[in-house]
């Protein structure tokens, strides 16, 4: 590794993940119609899986990346782990106001939802900010590239197929170009060919050429080679 190589970041890909959830779900929450039981329904199913992504996020860091902050820089993740506590608290919340909705929908209800969770949402943003500052420099300073790599293995490990495929769901569209293809360059083939195909649909054509070229990948026919 040179001086100026980039070392490795555990937040970076995930947390660009949920950036995009949270917002696209907060934007499908302002704009939903409460009069119309199927965009109500499919609102509040995002609203669910989002808060399952954020509680199983807050889950893995404290389970794996907190303790191996707190081995080598005793107290350095404090802070951020009370946050955690009332994010799952917001969460408790957030799921029984969606409830309450559900049960009896009616505007005000939906502004009072979309109202709570732009909330959450901002305090989240923040919350990250801290974990890509703080937290990485208390990592790279304790803590070799190779080291963070098992960190980041022991936490892939722990993710189920539902939890995957959601997971990249929003992270393969959140990425940059690059980005993109060295996460799905460095998987195995068995696995790539699932997650190209997962992936068409979140892409639009220019990205999506400037993918399959990356993994040295056919498009389809009629796309733009970018």
């Amino acid at each position: 590794m040179t001086a100026n190589a980039p070392r490795l970041d555990l937040y970076a890909h995930i947390h660009k993940a949920l950036r995009l959830f949270m917002s696209d779900t907060l934007q499908h929450l302002g704009r939903m119609d409460v009069d119309d039981p199927l965009d109500l329904a499919a609102a509040l199913a995002q609203l669910d899986a989002l808060l399952d992504a954020a509680e199983h996020h807050v889950e893995k860091e404290n389970t794996f990346v907190h303790p191996a902050i707190e081995a080598r820089r005793a107290g350095a993740s404090a802070a951020i782990e009370a946050e955690h506590e009332e994010h799952l608290d917001a969460i408790a919340g957030l799921r029984a106001e969606a409830a309450g909705l559900r049960a009896l929908p009616s505007a005000a209800a939906a502004q009072r939802l979309y109202r709570r969770f732009a909330a959450f949402v901002a305090h989240n943003f923040e919350h990250m900010g801290v974990e890509e500052s703080r937290h990485n420099q208390a990592l790279w300073a304790a803590y070799t590239d190779a080291e963070l790599a098992e960190i980041h293995g022991r936490i892939m490990a722990t993710l189920g197929p539902r939890e995957m495929s959601e997971t990249l769901r929003w992270m393969i569209p959140a990425l940059t170009p690059a980005e993109r293809a060295q996460l799905v360059g460095g998987l195995p083939p068995a696995v790539q060919t699932p997650v190209l195909a997962a992936a068409r649909p979140l892409l639009n054509d220019t990205d999506w050429a400037k993918l399959c070229r990356a993994v040295a990948q056919a498009p389809a026919p009629g796309l733009v080679e970018a």
